[in-house]
């Protein structure tokens, strides 16, 4: 139970950091293509599903944090 537990961590972390990565702090990936980087957007497609998923994600390793710190 606590090697699948322990994998199911890795898995997670690994996602998370990679969802995190490809965020990059103050550049949309809009901006990545020549569009405008300074002013105030809404997320939209893939930025919007990136954001929703590091919020899944860090929510399921923690969940997953507590219940093998209480086994």
């Amino acid at each position: 139970m606590s090697d699948a537990l322990a994998l199911v961590q890795i898995i997670l972390a690994v996602l998370l950091s990679t969802l995190i990565l490809l965020q990059g702090r103050g550049a949309g990936l809009s901006s990545t293509f020549g569009g405008m980087g300074r002013t105030f957007q809404t997320r939209r497609g893939v930025e919007k599903i990136f954001f929703i998923a590091t919020i899944i994600l860090s929510v399921l390793l923690v969940i997953s944090i507590v219940v093998s710190v209480a086994v």
